[in-house]
């Protein structure tokens, strides 16, 4: 049996190629199909089946793409609802490659239609089943059961599916079965998932804090608590992959535009992307520009703070970096790519365009700094904020400016604050992202800290580890 696994970093997402006698199915795959094509032909095999365990809401998938180019079957769970051919399975439903046996377990609870797919090879019985669990199991966390592809049902509701699931699909199953999910450490799918790519059922049910003995209401209570809100884009990626995404490549290629292009498809309504890494942005960029660096979990971040609709002017380092950032774009579902500048920003300046600069400042500068002299804004996370912070830090999470990359006036958050702003977060990403978003609507002065809370600890510097409340405009 052939058993290879495909891991996308910047959306912690895996998929699978299986295959035995000839014939292969890929599971989950992400919207560029190309390894899978790639990868099948190297095992001599054909894709006959295209299993998916659910529909995805973080990432667009390459189902339909895939289908179309190599003949194969779309498989989905019966309660799917998906609006292009496919075979709908359920329990008990049992599918073939040469020697490897796939059996369809339905697994409610993350979504309704959500199954996992056991996999045996019958031709090695000292051979351990491998289960592909979706985002049902994680290793080390299981499903939020509260994303938007559960429509028509509570979270609790979905959360007493998924309780129910665990318990007499998969904990049923022998200790020595592998577990290989959809996710990895990152994903938004899940809170507390382990940087372990695998594990077995027998570790998950010693260490997995969601599988340890309790009763279905305290499972609920513990799998709803203190979820964060699902980042905006996934409703939309939800629907995309129950109707089926076009192919990459019919996707249109964006044109190289002018400075005087720029300028007038911004005044029509577009967004400078900057793509750069951190530094070349915050060293002088289209004024106005949102910075999401290719360097980092650029496509989820995209996602999650840009318009889905919002046609995308790409600022880059190189024509290569547009074509990288188009199809990370899409692989989240934003497709409106109308242009990029021609030239980056030295076509730009040289054209006798302003730029914005951004201040930056280390951490020995920003502990020197004398009290009240700066606003310091720390944007990560309410609960990396909450385990450990500088202590003048005042908490404005990145999730919740979202609304300074739309159109439109929009209220500035830290309007009230005179000083100065400092913005800091775990090692800089997410600062300049922030400073991009800030600098859109706030007239004072903006400050980037080089290397964030992790270069004030590496100083020896003070830190809080309280939990406190949101700052004004926090989110």
């Amino acid at each position: 049996m052939v058993f290879e696994s495909f891991y996308l970093s910047c959306l912690a997402h895996a998929s699978y190629l299986i295959g035995d006698g000839g014939e292969a199915a890929v599971v989950d795959p992400q919207r560029d199909v190309e390894q899978y094509l790639a990868a099948a032909s190297a095992h001599g095999l054909t894709i006959k089946w295209v299993l998916e365990t659910h529909l995805h809401a973080d990432f667009v998938s390459g189902h339909v793409e895939l289908a179309a180019r190599t003949g194969a079957t779309i498989v989905l769970g019966h309660r799917a609802g998906a609006e292009f051919p496919h075979r709908p399975v359920k329990d008990g439903d049992t599918l073939r490659l040469g020697a490897v046996r796939i059996d369809v377990l339905e697994t409610p609870g993350h979504t309704p239609e959500g199954v996992c797919y056991l996999v045996t090879d019958e031709a090695k019985a000292d051979t351990a089943p491998r289960l592909l669990t979706g985002d049902t199991l994680f290793i080390g966390d299981v499903g939020r059961p509260d994303l938007v592809t559960s429509k028509g049902f509570t979270g609790d509701e979905m959360a007493g599916m998924l309780y129910d699931s665990l318990r007499t699909k998969i904990l049923v199953l022998p200790d020595a079965v592998e577990v290989y999910p959809a996710h990895g450490a990152g994903s938004a799918c899940g809170r507390n998932i382990s940087r372990e790519r695998s594990s077995t059922i027998g570790e998950q049910r010693r260490f997995n804090l969601a599988l340890r003995p309790m009763d279905k209401e305290a499972f609920v209570r513990l799998v709803t608590a203190d979820l964060a809100a699902p980042p905006a884009y996934f409703g939309h990626d939800a629907e995309t992959n129950r109707r089926g995404a076009v192919a990459l490549a019919d996707l249109p290629a964006p044109p190289a535009l002018t400075p005087n292009a720029v300028e007038r498809a911004v005044a029509a309504g577009a967004l400078v992307l900057d793509v750069r890494e951190a530094n070349a942005f915050l060293g002088g960029s289209v004024p106005g520009a949102v910075h999401i660096g290719l360097g980092g979990q650029f496509a989820p971040w995209a996602g999650a703070l840009l318009p889905i609709d919002a046609p995308l002017v790409l600022l880059t380092e190189s024509v290569d970096d547009v074509a990288e950032a188009r199809m990370r774009l899409a692989r989240v579902g934003l497709e409106n790519v109308v242009g990029y500048l021609d030239g980056g920003v030295a076509a730009w300046e040289a054209a006798g365009r302003p730029v914005r600069a951004f201040t930056q400042m280390t951490v020995d500068e920003l502990a020197a700094a004398a009290p009240g002299a700066l606003h310091l804004v720390d944007v990560r996370r309410p609960t990396e904020f909450a385990t450990t912070r500088i202590p003048a830090a005042n908490r404005l999470s990145l999730d919740g400016l979202r609304a300074l990359a739309g159109p439109g006036p929009v209220a500035d958050p830290l309007r009230d604050v005179s000083a100065p702003l400092a913005v800091t977060c775990q090692g800089g990403y997410r600062s300049a992202i922030a400073a991009s978003l800030l600098a859109r609507h706030h007239e004072g002065p903006i400050v980037n800290v080089i290397g964030g809370t992790a270069a004030w600890i590496a100083a020896g510097l003070p830190t809080l580890h309280t939990d406190v409340p949101a700052a004004a405009g926090g989110a």
